[in-house]
């Protein structure tokens, strides 16, 4: 499901934290998994994979872990919630992700 997303420009819409919006580029869907590990090199265990949702455990040697569920609505669209612990500290994330065009050159 993670490779039909398009590549690009995304929007991360925070859903708990008001005005709480992030871009991003990606060039696979499959980076939005460890949106807060981005730079890690993480082991990854995918616990559910169906047409329209995955969830995947991962865990990154001396840089916490995390669990990332992603629902699918379009190539341009999915609804993100993760939770884990980076940096030593707790985070737990419900974002709406929306791609809003190529990246920066």
């Amino acid at each position: 499901m993670l490779d039909l997303l398009q590549p690009g420009q995304w929007e991360v819409r925070d859903r708990d934290l008001a005005g709480g919006r992030s871009r991003i580029c990606i060039e696979s869907g499959r980076r939005l998994i460890q949106i807060r590990h981005m730079r890690e090199a993480c082991r990854s265990f995918t616990v559910q994979d169906t047409a329209d949702t995955v969830t995947v455990h991962y865990t990154c040697p001396g840089n916490g872990y995390g669990q990332t569920s992603v629902r699918f609505e379009s190539a341009q669209l999915v609804q993100l919630e993760t939770q884990g612990i980076a940096q030593g500290l707790p985070f737990n994330v419900r974002a709406e992700v929306r791609r809003v065009g190529a990246c920066p050159s």
